[in-house]
């Protein structure tokens, strides 16, 4: 038998759990109180995890645009999904550019301690297959 600490609870319920203490007429005041500000915590923490997942998105569609595999179609549903996000697909940058930060992420990770021997090998290998090294 699992631990309460040993799982994750299913936000969504711990949010309609607390929602429910708050209208219960039955539930204490105390007990309100301290549901409304838990339910205020767990808003923001969603919040954040929303927004990150969001970036995380986007970010995925502006790669497609600059992945020379992607077909035409899904980079221009790419392009229509970052407008609909009010974000304008000519001012982000050329493919020279995403290669030279790409370029410049390689040559970072031979120089960080916290990369791992094969991360950097990979790194040294790439950068040698791109004549950047």
């Amino acid at each position: 038998m699992a631990s309460a600490s040993s799982h994750q609870k299913d936000p969504a319920h711990v949010i309609s759990g607390l929602k429910a203490t708050i209208s219960n007429p039955n539930t204490s005041e105390d007990a309100k109180l301290i549901a409304q500000e838990r339910l205020k915590e767990l808003a923001g923490v969603n919040a954040e995890e929303e927004q990150h997942h969001t970036n995380r998105m986007l970010g995925g569609y502006k790669a497609t645009l600059h992945n020379e595999g992607t077909s035409k179609e899904a980079k221009q549903h790419a392009r229509e999904i970052l407008e609909a996000a009010g974000i304008d697909p000519s001012n982000l940058k050329t493919d020279a550019e995403h290669e030279m930060r790409v370029l410049a992420g390689y040559k970072a990770a031979l120089h960080n301690p916290r990369v791992s021997a094969e991360a950097k090998q990979h790194a040294e290998e790439f950068l040698k297959a791109h004549k950047a090294l």
